[in-house]
């Protein structure tokens, strides 16, 4: 039992339980607030490697060679019964999503209490609850208690866009919902199907019944379930079909919380592919349907994000393209190729959030986020330009930046699984995306300023200085150092294309 493991759960619950008491105390509110939000990358790094029983039952009898092959979940030798209790894995890989995922929160956080004159304890509130259910959805090895988290990160996404104030925002978050209303139910009715044919929640559990010739694999109750859980990862993630309203989402909340919704919605995607990988890595179309849906994402997300006048809803539409590199990776399911996704996910979540907050600079001094009526920012200030023309370089895939090395690691994967066709779209993917950047940074930064273009605030927070540049220094290290990443993913990837977990 590692308790550190449970308390990157219960920290930022017990967190959000508390900000929510805070009201018209905006000093007591700052501090406190960045107080607790330092334990959210800090827990990762003091965990031991291990497992958390919740309502427990431990391992029944060690069996050395399921040991072997099940290095990070629960293992015995009577798993064909049904075990009540929740399960908590945290190697390697986990350490270094639930640290990046803390780190961006910290940082949006810090920023938050900035943007805005007057902080509120419930925003804190949001962000803290968000952190909290999709740091238990990364940890999760019992599905049902995933579904749970699922649904509070979507609740406090929502909340969080209806704290920001920003106009058109309950709308945007009706319209959420009721899609929520729709693919979540689906998520769990496939959960149930799990359920009830191999009698498990538990998915090392479920994994072990399907590979022992407890359950036939073959089953077709079991491919409605594959089906309709994957339909609920589309929409926690943001992919087609519901990439549109994603976009959405973003652009109607504050820079910050866009920054920590779009991290909310990487590992998430990440948690859920890898779940989809390991429960249903028999069925032959698994893999064709993770790249072909995000192949359309990459597609869609960039064609979308070119047509945008709207700065966060063009960075939206990137981020949905850059998740179909992710989703390349774990599609290729390889060893190689899922590390590479991996490492992309690591990525992707800093860059976009760096990307958020840079062009929230211009809507904090400008109050407009459409480009046709932006430019001359540079004068105002080149340092964060500078640093956001370095995050789209970075999402780019410009080296020595860190997603050129996973999108390298990318390319090279997809060819040595005898797939050079992803290879050559992706670096024409890339290319475009380049292109689209550098069409907004050049309406925003470098034309001329129109006459009627007003600068209500000439002072940027500190503190969005301080988060932007602790992001590209972590870019730029992962950029020159990728081995630092790829040493905590290597582990979980190898097992995902051994079959093994």
């Amino acid at each position: 039992m590692n308790l550190l493991i449970a308390l990157m759960v219960i920290v930022p619950i017990l967190c959000a339980l508390f900000l929510n008491l805070l009201h018209k105390r905006d000093r007591t509110i700052k501090v406190v607030t960045v107080l607790l939000a330092l334990a959210l990358p800090a827990l990762p790094l003091l965990a031991n490697y291990g497992l958390h029983y919740f309502g427990g039952y431990a391992p029944l009898v060690e069996n050395p060679t399921l040991s072997a092959n099940l290095p990070s979940m629960i293992t015995g030798t009577a798993l064909n019964t049904f075990h009540p209790a929740i399960t908590y894995s945290f190697q390697s890989a986990q350490q270094l999503f639930v640290f990046i995922l803390g780190l961006v929160a910290l940082l949006a956080i810090f920023v938050s209490l900035f943007e805005t004159r007057r902080p509120s304890g419930v925003y804190a509130y949001m962000m803290f609850m968000g952190v909290a259910a999709v740091t238990a959805v990364i940890l999760t090895d019992d599905i049902f208690n995933l579904y749970v988290f699922f649904e509070i990160a979507a609740l406090a996404t929502v909340g969080i866009v209806l704290v920001s104030n920003i106009k058109g925002n309950y709308e945007t978050a009706l319209k959420y919902m009721i899609m929520g209303s729709i693919a979540a139910p689906l998520l769990l009715l496939g959960i149930a199907l799990l359920l009830g044919v191999t009698g498990n929640v538990n998915i090392t559990d479920i994994i072990y019944s399907l590979k022992n010739g407890l359950v036939d694999p073959q089953n077709p109750v079991l491919l409605m379930a594959c089906g309709l859980i994957i339909f609920g990862w589309l929409y926690g993630s943001g992919l087609p079909p519901f990439h549109t309203i994603k976009s959405a989402i973003y652009s109607k909340a504050l820079p910050s919380g866009a920054a920590l919704i779009q991290t909310f919605s990487v590992f998430i995607f990440v948690a859920l592919g890898i779940i989809i990988l390991r429960i249903f890595s028999y069925l032959p179309f698994s893999q064709w349907v993770i790249l072909g849906v995000s192949l359309l994402a990459m597609i869609l997300g960039i064609t979308m994000a070119i047509l945008q006048t709207d700065l966060k809803r063009m960075i939206g539409f990137l981020a949905v393209g850059e998740l179909g590199y992710i989703g390349i990776g774990l599609g290729l399911s390889t060893a190689y190729g899922i590390t590479a996704g991996l490492f992309q996910a690591v990525n992707e979540a800093m860059i976009t959030a760096l990307l958020f907050l840079g062009f929230g600079v211009v809507l904090y001094q400008t109050g407009v986020s459409d480009t046709r009526k932006l430019g001359g920012m540079m004068v105002k200030n080149p340092l964060v330009a500078l640093m956001v023309l370095l995050a789209g370089f970075a999402m780019a895939g410009v080296p020595p930046l860190n997603a050129f090395q996973s999108k390298l690691m990318l390319i090279q994967g997809s060819i040595k699984a005898g797939l050079p066709e992803l290879g050559v779209i992706m670096i024409l993917l890339s290319i475009v995306t380049f292109m689209t950047f550098m069409k907004a940074f050049h309406a925003v930064y470098l034309r001329p300023q129109p006459v009627d273009l007003e600068i209500k605030n000439e002072k940027i927070p500190k503190a969005t200085l301080i988060a932007m540049l602790v992001l590209l220094g972590v870019c730029l290290i992962f950029g020159l150092f990728p081995q630092i990443a790829t040493s905590y993913l290597q582990p979980l990837a190898t097992s995902l294309a051994g079959g093994m977990l």
